[in-house]
This record gives structure tokens, sequence and C-alpha cells, in this order.
């Protein structure tokens, strides 16, 4: 049986985590920096996730006190910029809506006790399907309603786990600061706008109009529900969704803003045969025929090789176009990890990145287990693309880690990073010094003297 496609989505080793329960909570550094608080609706939580998001000064101050801790140990100083995946950047009433999301669902698509019983094996079934069995799966599957039920109670439980965690860090610039017109591709069950309301709360102020398109009536009608349920947890006026049934492709009354999906080149892809060489040009031109002239995008897809190289040729085209990616990428130069033909064997990186799930819900943790798809990594690739000049320029190198750690001669451990230099492999003194995300800055006096990974062709920066 061919490797499940949300097995790649979600990397687990088999070994569950059995202190998870009794995990005390506590302020997070960068010392402890992969031992962020447990998603749990606590008193002792709330103390602790009211963080402003990152790419903030406060954000920057505690990696500032990192860096002067771990100063006498490092080869070349660094500071942490940010970071992806920071829990605490997540607001206590996303936290008990997520912790929570299978209530939200039921009273909007009841199960009676029997159908609730049978929700594990259906959620297993429609995994085959969307993995060794896709290319017998029906173009509308969605609006299948025992199909739609399994979908929405697991797979977008858990993309709003790792959608709003990505969101909540990502750089305020990106997203919209008056009454936009938004497009969501493939939008499915509206789950990257229930992300964005839940990690975004300065959104919701705004007079945001959403057009929603996907070839399912069904799941969109479903999300919608879900969606201004959520919404109306938060006392704010829900935004104005439009929906339109179609492929991508399928036009719209207007130009749009802000352009966003979630996982849809991914299916694109795998609905044909031609490799993402050959499509992604028909890919970009649409997208800007949706857009407007100063458009932002938000794109994300699952961290496996052929969407991650599908994104990196996007990126390659925005540049040309003149825009920027705020993130992940340090710069704008060659994507060093751009996954040419990795996904049919080849050695070449691509760019994605992971977070420990040990702090989603328990509820969504258990519902997983019974369904024998336990996940413990969520891996995902994207690309934040503005109209360009956001970002201020650094004089020391920006370095996105790109991996787990992992050990190297010496008692030391390494991070493969994507840099202006090319793909670079940091060496640092402790294995928890970084993790999968983090944007540093490292001051090196002679960038041409840095000594070659021999396995990679990384340069090695030592920390």
């Amino acid at each position: 049986m061919a490797e499940n496609f949300y097995d790649k989505f979600y990397k687990h080793s088999g070994k569950k985590n059995s202190d998870k329960k009794t995990q005390s909570v506590k302020k997070t550094s960068y010392k402890d920096t992969d031992k962020t608080p447990s998603i749990k609706n606590t008193e002792q939580h709330k103390t602790t996730s009211t963080r402003k998001p990152a790419y903030t000064d406060q954000h920057k101050s505690k990696s500032q006190a990192y860096t002067d801790q771990h100063k006498s140990q490092t080869a070349n100083p660094f500071t942490i910029e940010n970071s992806l995946f920071l829990n605490e950047a997540l607001e206590n009433d996303t936290v008990s809506i997520l912790n929570n999301f299978d209530e939200i669902i039921q009273g909007v698509r009841p199960l009676n006790s029997r159908q609730l019983q049978q929700l594990p094996d259906n959620i297993k079934a429609l995994s085959h399907q969307l993995t060794d069995q896709r290319s017998e799966r029906r173009l509308g599957y969605m609006n299948d309603n025992i199909q739609l039920s399994s979908y929405v109670r697991y797979y977008t439980w858990w993309n709003l786990v790792r959608l709003t965690r990505l969101f909540s860090n990502l750089p305020s610039e990106l997203f919209p600061k008056k009454e936009n017109i938004c497009l969501d591709l493939g939008t499915g069950p509206l789950t990257l706008i229930i992300a964005l309301w839940l990690a975004r709360p300065e959104l919701r102020k705004l007079k945001l109009t959403w057009y929603c398109l996907d070839v399912s009536a069904n799941s969109m009608a479903l999300g919608e529900d879900i969606y201004l349920s959520v919404a109306a947890r938060s006392n704010e006026e829900p935004w104005k969704i439009i929906r339109v049934k179609g492929p991508f492709g399928t036009s719209i009354r207007q130009k749009a803003d802000f352009i966003t999906c979630a996982n849809m080149f991914n299916e694109l892809d795998q609905a044909g045969e031609m490799p993402p060489e050959y499509q992604t040009k028909k890919y970009f031109d649409q997208l800007k025929t949706y857009s407007s002239k100063d458009a932002h995008f938000l794109l994300i897809e699952p961290g496996v090789p052929k969407a991650s190289r599908t994104l990196s040729l996007l990126r390659g085209r925005f540049i040309s176009d003149g825009k920027e990616v705020l993130a992940p990428c340090p710069h704008a130069g060659d994507c060093p990890m751009n996954g040419f033909k990795a996904y049919t064997g080849s050695q070449n990186k691509w760019c994605n990145f992971a977070f420990s799930t040990e702090d989603a819900p328990e509820k969504l943790q258990k519902l997983s287990e019974k369904a024998k798809l336990p996940k413990e990594r969520a891996t995902l690739s994207f690309l934040a693309v503005s109209d360009g000049g956001q970002t201020p320029k650094k004089e020391d190198l920006l370095c996105r880690v790109a991996s787990d750690s992992f050990t190297l001669p010496g008692h030391t451990f390494g991070h493969y990073a994507c840099s202006s230099l090319g793909l670079v492999l940091l060496r640092t003194k402790g294995s928890e010094m970084l993790k999968s995300g983090d944007l540093i800055s490292v001051k090196i006096k002679r960038p041409d003297s840095l000594p070659k990974d021999e396995k990679s062709g990384a340069l090695i920066i030592s920390l």
C-alpha cells in the first residue's frame, strides 16, 4: 500500500507522549523552546497565552535574552527574529474554540449516537480515498454527507490547529487593513476563513467580503454555518460570504485584494499527470486574473515535495512580477530548497516546516487514535506574498530554519536552513536551541570562509 498522504501531512513516530496530561504549564523561554504551553483552557494557561503575535518588540526582547544567554557558547552571534508556530500567540477564545470544535460541529450538523460510534471507521475510509485510493475518488466526494461529516470532524479540525498556529505568527503587513474584497480558492468547508477569524482577532472588526470558490456546494454551505457559529461566539459582526460553485478558474464579479487557498494546488497536482513545471504558469496567470493590482496572497499546502515544488515555482513568478515574499523566505534570490523532482525520489530538499501536535486538543487526539490515524507532527509549506517594500533590510545574514534538529559529530546538533547564501547547515551545541520555522539573524564576518557539508553541500554556520 502506498504511503498515506496525510501520514506525510502529519508525521508521527508511533511513540505517544505519556506525560502529556500531567505536563505543567509554564511561561515559555527560548531555553525551553520546544516546551510550549499546552492548548488547555486553564487559568494558568491564560497568563501565558495573551502575548502579542510574533514580529513584535516583546518577542524580539525574549529572543535577545536567549541570544545573550548563549553568546559565550557560539562561534557566530545570532538573534531569533521570529518563529512560525509559537503557541502563545493564540488568544484564549481561540484556544477554547479549538478545544471544543466538535461541539460546534455537533450544534450545526448533529450526529446520533450510532453515527458517532461509526465516525472513526468513516474517517479511516475517507483517509484511504484521500491517499492510496484517490484515483477512484469522485471529484464531488465532499457532496456526500457521510464523507463531508467525517472530513469536517477530523481533517477540518486538524487543519484549524495548524493554520491558526501559523496565521497568528505571520507579520501583520500581510493581512487586510480596510474593507477589502477577498477570495478563498478551493474553500471546502471554509476552513481557512474560520482559521483567520480565530487567529487574527484584529480582522474581525473589518467589513471584509469573501468570495468562496469550490466545486462542492454542500461543503461550502456547511462551512458557512460553522463559520457563523464560530463568529457568534466572538460577539462580532461576521464577514460577508459569497459562495461561488465551480473549479479553479471560475470567474468572480470583483477583483480581489487578498487571495488565499489551502491545499488546493496539491489537489490539482494529484488530479493531473503533468509535473508542476508545466502547470505553474497556468496557476500564476489565473491568480493574476483574480487579483487587484496591489493584492496580497496567502497560499498554504501540505508539506509534501510536489506541492512544495509548486509553491517554489510560484514564488519565482511572484518575485519576477515585483511582489515581495514576506514569509517564509529570508531573501529574494534563488530557492535553495526548491524540491526539483523530489517527488520522484531525487535528493533535492523541499521547503516545509513542522511542529509538534502534543498541544493539540485532547478530544481531537483521542478521535485520531480511534480512527488509527494518530498525529505527532504537523507539516506544511506556504507563501505569504505582499505588494512589495514591506520588510526592512538587515545587515546580518537571515536564515529560516526548515528542519527538525538532528545529531552531528562532536556532540553537536544541526538544522538545515534557507539563506541568501543558499542552503546552510546551522550547527548548535544544544538540540533545543532552534526549531523548525525560526528566523534568525547571524553575524558572519567572512561568508566566503564558511566550510561546506560534504553530504548536502550546505554552508556550515556554527552558533
